[in-house]
């Protein structure tokens, strides 16, 4: 080391410095790719796009699993109303005779079938209209007889002819009086040939014209009412229709066969169809508007004559397909709906991009930028949730 000049130690400082810079940089250079490998597994990890729900979860948000409809998303005509049925299918149940009551057998809510009892009345009308149809029935049996009699003689030609005439003319007159009060009897419903035998009737039944719900008891137990006042009222809503109200400047589009799709004013998320089956002729005044009758073809739920109802008739043949507002969630510039799929007990719901088009109330248009299985299931409701948490995953996962 001696003979070493001092130029010759320098360089060999020189060169063991670079030689610790070299491994430094190398080492850094490693732990610089480490780094970039763990965030592009963080970022492969985050474009895992998916929420899984479990039974619990997906039966608490209610959700809604369907697969795509084609709806008329332009030509309609909006048009309101409320449920009707027709007027053969409601009737006022009425006394032909003032009475008191004495039994109510139904309450509002009931249903009846045709001929079944609703109440009793009773009243001395009704008794005496029974003593009344005994006494015709007795005469009459009497002067039947002398009639018989007077003819056998006359026929035999030992009888006046007056008195044949006179007793046919009685007894022809007993007999349409008989006959008179023995309808009023069938009108209570009480047994003609039972009173015929002797039994009188305390009181008397009313009975409903036609199969439906009570609607309304108007009447209280001891209340007397007068004839033909209105007791109670049955409808029968297995033919319940929409009964739509079509404004002057629409009524050129409208016509049998369309098809009309409604929402119940109670039930907001519940879509029924109908088709028209009967188009007015004459308007109503205030506001000038034409009826239009349409039958409910997937009639659900309680419907009762009276809801108001707010409907789209559709005039053009125009499909598309659609699907509720709610099904769609929106991320930056972007929408997309969930495909859903069963995964053993729990739901897997997957976003799927689209592009939204024609707004039609709760419904829209949409297409697909890549092509979808026909019988895919989507989730019809709750995407901004399922989008939202589809966000908490990927943030999860990029920490």
């Amino acid at each position: 080391m001696k003979n070493l000049s001092k130029y010759t130690v320098i360089g060999l400082f020189m060169m063991l410095l670079g030689l610790t810079a070299c491994g430094d940089s190398k080492s850094e250079t490693a732990e610089n790719d480490e780094g970039n490998s763990e965030m592009e597994e963080v970022h492969t990890e985050g474009e895992a796009e998916e929420v899984m729900l479990t039974a619990k979860q997906f039966d608490a948000l209610q959700m809604k699993i369907d697969t795509l409809h084609m709806r008329n998303m332009s030509g309609y005509v909006e048009a309101n109303g409320q449920l009707e049925v027709p007027p053969q299918n409601e009737a006022t149940i009425t006394s032909v005779i003032g009475g008191n009551v004495v039994s109510i057998e139904v309450i509002e809510g009931d249903k009846v079938n045709k001929g079944q009892t609703v109440a009793y009345l009773s009243h001395p009308n009704i008794i005496q209209k029974q003593t009344d149809y005994l006494n015709a029935y007795s005469n009459n049996q009497y002067l039947k007889k002398e009639f018989e009699r007077q003819k056998t003689l006359y026929d035999a030609g030992v009888g006046s002819g007056a008195n044949f005439q006179k007793a046919e003319a009685q007894y022809e007159a007993s007999r349409s009086m008989a006959n008179g009060l023995e309808a009023q009897l069938q009108q209570l419903y009480v047994s003609a040939s039972g009173v015929r035998k002797g039994t009188i009737y305390q009181r008397v039944a009313l009975r409903s014209p036609i199969e439906g719900y009570v609607q309304k008891v108007e009447v209280k137990t001891g209340q007397y009412v007068e004839p033909q006042t209105d007791l109670m009222e049955v409808v029968d809503t297995h033919h319940v229709h929409a009964d739509l109200m079509v404004f002057e400047k629409d009524v050129y589009k409208v016509k049998k066969g369309q098809m009309v799709t409604f929402n119940v004013q109670s039930n907001q998320g519940q879509e029924l169809t109908a088709e028209i089956y009967s188009v007015g002729k004459t308007f109503e005044e205030n506001p000038k508007a034409l009826h239009v009758h349409a039958e409910i073809e997937n009639k659900q739920g309680n419907l009762i004559p009276g809801m108001y109802i707010q409907g789209r008739i559709q005039t053009d043949n125009t499909m598309t397909t659609a699907i509720p507002e709610s099904a769609i969630a929106a991320d930056g510039e972007k929408s997309f709906v969930f495909t859903a799929k069963k995964e053993g007990e729990d739901w897997k719901f997957t976003p799927v991009e689209v592009t939204k088009g024609t707004h039609d109330g709760e419904w829209i248009a949409i297409d697909f930028l890549k092509e979808q299985e026909p019988d895919t299931q989507y989730a019809f409701n709750n995407a901004y949730y399922l989008m939202a948490e589809m966000k908490k995953g990927e943030s999860e996962h990029s920490h």
